[in-house]
């Protein structure tokens, strides 16, 4: 089973973030990792992988910082790492992105004489969550899409995943090839090893330029972006807490109930 997993590098979002004097957001120094969305898809790909064989391919649009993100997805699943490259991408939008991967798909089958069966896109990113990503990329593909999965299984040409809804869980089953969008599984990604990390770096990770493509430049970058950011904000900052330090439970308790009845939530 050949499977592509698309993935996007972000800011590491354990760290807190504000916004500069300008107004946009201050990640300067703010480690760069992969999105956890596609942490989760990769996980879910490998575990595919393991179960009915293959190869992963991992893609990516992005300079050479996003070498180290491909790098440490080779030492926990991926075969093969490939970044999109070319100064034409920046200022690409979701759907520029999703026109570049499309265009990266078939550039990989040709390299490879190997059509993939099954395209791996995290639910969304969590830089900026719009989850609009894979949607696009399985418009453009032609392809079939099931969004929000968080398991999946493959069996004689058919995908059959289980996709998680406001009210339950769903299953639901395509033909390969598709692309999915995964969400969090019950499982956690693995971690790399020392000898799958010491392996991952001397593996290859080649680039593709815009001439590869087979593409028009104007169809991507900032100038052709279809959607933009117009401002960020911060969240409001919560409410300093109000601590109940009486000499015992009992009083302490009394204290509380008092409180809450005058704020009318009891």
């Amino acid at each position: 089973m050949e499977i592509l997993v698309c993935i996007k590098q972000v800011p590491d979002d354990s760290v807190e973030v504000h916004l500069k004097p300008d107004g946009t957001p201050d990640i300067d120094k703010i480690d760069k990792v992969v999105n956890a969305f596609d942490t989760y898809a990769l996980e879910m790909a490998t575990r595919l992988k393991e179960a009915v064989g293959g190869e992963i391919t991992v893609v990516s649009v992005g300079g050479d910082s996003v070498r180290d993100a491909l790098k440490n997805c080779l030492s926990v699943g991926a075969d093969h790492a490939y970044r999109l490259t070319d100064p034409a991408f920046a200022g690409s939008d979701t759907l520029g992105k999703a026109l570049l991967l499309a265009r990266a798909k078939t550039w990989l089958e040709k390299k490879s004489g190997k059509p993939f069966d099954l395209i791996f896109c995290g639910l969304m990113a969590t830089d900026r969550p719009s989850g609009q990503t894979g949607a696009e990329l399985a418009e453009i593909l032609g392809a079939g899409l099931i969004t929000g999965i968080v398991d999946i299984s493959y069996k004689d040409g058919v995908i059959s995943a289980q996709q998680e809804t406001d009210s339950g869980y769903n299953v639901v089953e395509t033909a390969a090839p598709c692309v999915v969008t995964v969400n969090r599984p019950a499982y956690d990604p693995r971690y790399p090893t020392i000898k799958s990390k010491l392996a991952a770096k001397k593996m290859p990770i080649d680039a593709i330029p815009l001439a590869e493509l087979g593409m028009d430049g104007t169809k991507v970058g900032a100038a052709a972006a279809r959607t933009r950011t117009v401002s960020f904000t911060e969240p409001p900052k919560k409410a300093a807490g109000i601590k109940i330090n009486e000499k015992d439970q009992a009083e302490s308790a009394r204290k509380l109930v008092a409180m809450m009845v005058k704020a009318k939530v009891l």
